[in-house]
């Protein structure tokens, strides 16, 4: 079966955020002030094959783990598609 991964990678709510703070800071310069926070951070899609959900789960949570988020900064969440 193929299935799309789409996967979120954000900094830890710990772990401060410089360019999140350079857009905040950039968007009160343009007059937006209401602004709260912002937080950067990445979105991956993976199309892949695998026998079954469970499966795909298993690759994507391998992917995410050694090679996509850096889990010391970073948290990630993933939905999957089939297709």
């Amino acid at each position: 079966m193929k299935f799309i991964a789409e996967i979120d990678i954000m900094p830890l709510k710990e772990i401060l955020d410089p360019q999140g703070k350079a857009v905040k800071l950039g968007l009160g310069n343009l007059g937006i002030n209401n602004i709260e926070n912002v937080r950067i951070g990445k979105h991956i899609t993976i199309e892949l094959y695998a026998k079954d959900e469970e499966q795909a789960k298993q690759v994507v949570d391998q992917a995410c783990k050694k090679l996509l988020a850096n889990l010391v900064i970073e948290d990630y969440n993933f939905k999957l598609k089939k297709t």
